[in-house]
């Protein structure tokens, strides 16, 4: 989302953290609950309805499901299928069910290109390319749910994911509630299909690269971690274990063009709502920078396995891992986006 759509939202304050009351009167002080109009959500729920009538009384019953902390949380960076994950398999559905099942996803995310909607169907496909050459992988692999009944009254979200990613998001009386958590990885991290060359998350390292990049040689060794990571530390069954104390680098010591950079970096991971949702949260997070810290482990290159990168702040929390390749040499991605208070739209306590 472009910043100059993000600033316009700082004259509405429509993201909100659960502790504003406690917090300044401007925007400036706000962190994550966005609000949507009935009108943009109401998007949403038409496409769900509409594919809702495209299936059959058994069929539902595996899409409408309750909102519980066990359904929501039911998501997985593996390609383990039902034991891990809730909802109908994009396997079993017509050619037209399924169109109208991603019709659902595509309303509900952004339209940029290389994140959002793009961004997804771009995993599916790297799904399929693992499938070409080790089982258990392909976009037919991937779930759908909504927990709650899709409405512009009540509560409920909208869960989808499979290998590699993990989309999930509430919505309260006609407002989108929370955008997270996120996860979304892809092995190999670029590949070439019909003349044509994917690189689903290249964006979202570039930005992170840009990022560790602007720093001083001693900003660097201020965000410099002594842990080692091999994987996302808050990727799934980790809710909310956020580190009690930030690490790192503090984002309010930088200049300008360095917060710039930050923003810049939270930004790919943001788009994964729709646009509106988008522009307001990186309102919210661009008025917490000052709170927000960066921290990287490994090399700042990015290229080789354990090379992590991390921004958490009051609300955002992001993390970006290089792993080596399972099926394919060389490495692959993983990274996660949270809030801390709004994962799940906050509807639950951990």
């Amino acid at each position: 989302m472009a910043l100059a759509a993000a600033t316009a939202f700082l004259l509405t304050g429509a993201y909100v953290h659960a502790d504003a009351a406690t917090a300044q009167s401007d925007s400036s002080s706000t962190s994550a609950t966005a609000a949507v109009s009935t009108a943009a959500v109401s998007d949403v729920v038409t496409a769900a309805n509409t594919f809702l009538d495209t299936l059959s009384t058994s069929q539902k019953s595996k899409v409408l499901l309750s909102l519980t902390e066990a359904n929501a949380t039911a998501w997985s960076n593996l390609p383990c299928g039902s034991s891990c994950r809730v909802g109908i398999q994009f396997s079993t559905l017509s050619s037209t069910q399924l169109a109208a099942a991603k019709a659902v996803v595509q309303a509900a995310t952004g339209t940029g290109s290389g994140t959002g909607y793009d961004q997804v169907s771009k995993i599916l496909a790297a799904d399929d390319y693992l499938g070409q050459k080790a089982g258990g992988y392909g976009s037919g692999n991937y779930y759908l749910a909504f927990l709650g009944t899709p409405s512009t009254s009540g509560t409920w979200q909208l869960h989808f994911g499979g290998h590699h990613l993990a989309v999930n998001l509430t919505y309260a009386d006609g407002q989108v509630e929370g955008t997270t958590p996120y996860f979304v990885g892809v092995e190999p991290s670029s590949w070439t299909s019909n003349g044509t060359t994917y690189a689903p998350l290249s964006g979202m390292r570039n930005a992170m690269l840009a990022m560790l990049g602007g720093l001083s040689s001693s900003q660097l060794a201020q965000a410099k971690l002594s842990t080692s990571y091999s994987d996302v530390l808050l990727g799934p069954g980790k809710d909310g274990q956020f580190p009690t104390a930030k690490q790192g680098l503090a984002v309010s010591g930088l200049s300008s063009a360095q917060q710039a950079l930050v923003l810049a970096a939270i930004t790919p991971w943001v788009n994964v709502a729709d646009d509106t949702t988008a522009a307001s949260v990186l309102t919210t997070y661009r008025s917490e920078l000052a709170g927000t810290y960066v921290s990287y482990s490994g090399s700042s290159a990015l290229s080789s396995q354990g090379d992590y990168v991390r921004i958490d702040g009051p609300g955002v929390w992001i993390e970006f891992i290089c792993q080596n390749g399972v099926v394919y040499s060389g490495v692959h991605y993983h990274t996660v986006y949270r809030d801390h208070t709004t994962d799940y739209g906050g509807e639950f306590s951990f």
